[in-house]
């Protein structure tokens, strides 16, 4: 196909894949704890505009888990058919992290799924908050295992080598490795991030046409609060993630940044920041460089004269493709940047009273929409793409880790996917943002209680929950 090897095929039929798969956890993460919270204030408030909410909402997370949980089960059979030699090597270590996360995280979510769709008027309220803090509660854990697994492909620990094979001497160190607390915070503030944007561009579409009026504006105010507070944190999180990259995979970062060369140890000029250029590969140089001078020192070693070692001091077999790393880098920087100043102009415009009023800054959100998740799939290419020529990283390279197959088949196979997965999830891509633009369906009966079951008896807890709070009355403006 196209003159490609079995390899890079296998390679780019598992990125296909996963790029599709990894937008459903991220919604699904974000929607869980959205749900959570939606349930919890209306307990607590009676304000029938969360539970509009919640029944809106839900509809559009039980479609996305659905399609992140087949997405996502293809890519547990390209492990055994594609890198045959990958799972030799270091199943002992992936195999029982990714049965963890089934044996926890994928039982609890199935367990109490089914009361959160469809208990709502068959169950106890306590019972039903319960099940859905559950869901969200599975969906973080099912996160914290598979980046565990994947943080150990970047920072392998607690392991020795026997017979050519992984043999796992401390699971904690498996488990807590150098680089998995940064991905793992990373990543879950992505998916909380991509959620609100995508909970913010539907309520903004409802607000231009004027539908589900108070709805819409207590979801656009959840959505911008969470943009406002996660937008800076996550840059913060950036900032530890790329100095704990920095020391354990250094020519990552130096592909990211351009950066060529290793200076001199009493080069006390510092290194620059290039804002834009042209990695190449084979000149070993970035051309026509845009740079701001000691910024990259600033920002990399948080000192102006700080240096790090260019991809020249590294073999060229064990350099990642720069060309690639330096623009999805700044792709996911430059939405990040676009998240901070969003979030900063929604709160503005809430201090100024015009935050429901402005038709520019409604249709910002709308655009800002898809912002989240185009920065996530662009993050993980940077962090992915930037692992090469390893898998597991300095100890497996990626064409000791594919299975041994013919060019011909890995295509056919690609072929399939690329036409089943733009068919099928591309219709349900669609049918959930159709959803998502139609908004939540007016509440006939805005002061009725919902009915939870013949006979059913609400709990004393949430019974005391439910009173106001004589502070907050209801129906006060929302700020």
């Amino acid at each position: 196909m196209y003159g490609l090897t079995a390899l890079e095929l296998a390679r780019i039929q598992f990125g296909f894949t996963v790029s599709f798969h990894i937008l459903f956890p991220a919604i699904t993460i974000g929607l869980a704890c959205f749900l959570a919270f939606l349930e919890a204030r209306w307990l607590y408030t009676k304000d029938s505009v969360y539970r509009t909410l919640y029944q809106f909402w839900i509809k559009i997370f039980a479609l996305n888990f659905g399609m992140g949980v087949v997405s996502g089960l293809v890519m547990a059979y390209e492990f055994g058919t594609n890198w045959s030699g990958f799972s030799q090597f270091a199943g002992s270590v992936t195999g029982p992290l990714l049965t963890y996360e089934v044996l926890t995280a994928f039982f609890l979510e199935a367990g109490f799924l089914g009361v959160m769709l469809f208990g709502w008027n068959r169950v106890g309220p306590g019972l039903h908050f319960f099940s859905t803090v559950m869901v969200a509660l599975g969906t973080m854990i099912s996160s914290t295992w598979i980046l565990a697994s994947n943080s150990w492909m970047h920072t392998p620990a607690g392991y020795v080598i026997v017979a050519g094979k992984v043999v796992p001497t401390d699971w904690l160190e498996v488990i807590f490795n150098p680089s998995f607390p940064y991905r793992l915070a990373h990543m879950v503030i992505a998916a909380l991030l991509s959620t609100a944007l995508f909970v913010a561009a539907s309520s903004a579409w409802q607000l231009l046409h004027d539908r589900a009026v108070p709805a819409a504006r207590k979801m656009l105010s959840m959505a911008l609060w969470m943009v406002l507070i996660a937008a800076p944190i996550q840059a913060v999180v950036g900032d530890a993630h790329g100095l704990n990259t920095l020391e354990h995979q250094p020519a990552k970062i130096a592909a990211m940044e351009g950066h060529w060369n290793t200076a001199a140890k009493d080069d006390k000029a510092g290194f620059p920041l290039i804002v834009f250029g042209i990695p190449d590969m084979e000149r070993e140089e970035t051309r026509y460089a845009i740079e701001i001078p000691r910024l990259g020192s600033l920002i990399l070693t948080h000192s102006l004269d700080g240096q790090i070692r260019g991809l020249k001091d590294f073999p060229r077999e064990d350099r990642p493709n720069a060309t690639v790393l330096f623009f999805t880098f700044r792709i996911m920087v430059g939405l990040g940047v676009a998240m901070i100043l969003f979030g900063l102009l929604g709160w503005v415009l809430r201090r100024n009273g015009a935050l429901y009023r402005s038709k520019a800054f409604l249709r910002l959100a709308v655009v800002m929409g898809p912002a989240g998740l185009v920065a996530l799939l662009a993050g993980w290419m940077t962090t992915e793409i930037g692992r090469q020529p390893w898998v597991v990283y300095g100890l497996l390279r990626t064409h000791d880790a594919v299975s041994a197959h013919a060019a011909g088949p890995v295509a056919l196979s690609l072929a399939l996917f690329v036409v089943i997965y733009f068919v099928c999830f591309g219709v349900g891509i669609r049918y959930m943002l159709k959803l998502a633009s139609a908004g939540p369906a007016p509440d006939a009966h805005p002061h009725e209680e919902p009915s939870y079951g013949p006979g059913s008896v609400v709990p004393a807890a949430i019974a005391a929950a439910s009173t106001p709070n004589p502070m907050a009355p209801h129906g006060q403006r929302e700020s």
